[in-house]
């Protein structure tokens, strides 16, 4: 479940702002439209340091960049100043960058040299405001039968990041 463009449908604001927070308890499942209260079951009112967010990442596929709503970008962007209020760092991953890049579906080695692709990074930045250097290019196993050094190599460069700014996230505290 993610955002969805209808109010009704999809995760709540608030209730990322929560889990940010570490007031979600482990295994409670979102309910769409349904907010979470201080007096339900899945409320954790005395959350630990383990409880709460090290890393913001939003995982999205290039192609739904230049469709994604105003509303649904208005709760990206609400959910990115409430982590930046918290010094909650915040990453992007941008998948399926073959199936939106002939280029890169051609060689995933021309996948930062992508002019297309470097303008969905910039556009992507623009719209929701993660910086361009916090914004990793992955392409997705999909129908591969056999593990792609290349493939590995991105998400691995994303996965390494992600550790690091969560590790310093955690060494700033």
């Amino acid at each position: 479940m993610g955002f969805e463009d209808d109010t009704n449908n999809g995760i709540h604001v608030d209730d990322v702002k929560l889990a940010l927070m570490g007031h979600v308890k482990e295994h409670y499942e979102f309910t769409p439209g349904k907010q979470l209260m201080k007096d339900d079951e899945g409320y954790n009112s005395c959350p630990t340091l383990d409880d709460k967010v090290h890393v913001l990442l939003s995982v999205v596929p290039v192609s739904s960049i230049s469709i994604l709503s105003e509303r649904v970008l208005k709760k990206m962007r609400e959910v990115r100043l409430a982590a930046s209020e918290m010094g909650i760092p915040q990453l992007t991953v941008l998948t399926k960058v073959d199936e939106a890049c002939p280029k890169a579906k051609k060689n995933l080695k021309d996948v930062y040299v992508s002019e297309y692709l470097k303008e969905m990074v910039e556009k992507f930045s623009m719209l929701v405001g993660i910086p361009v250097n916090c914004i990793f290019l992955v392409k997705n196993y999909n129908s591969e039968v056999q593990i792609n050094d290349q493939i590995n190599a991105q998400i691995l460069c994303a996965l390494r990041q992600i550790v690091t700014f969560g590790e310093d996230y955690l060494n700033n505290l």
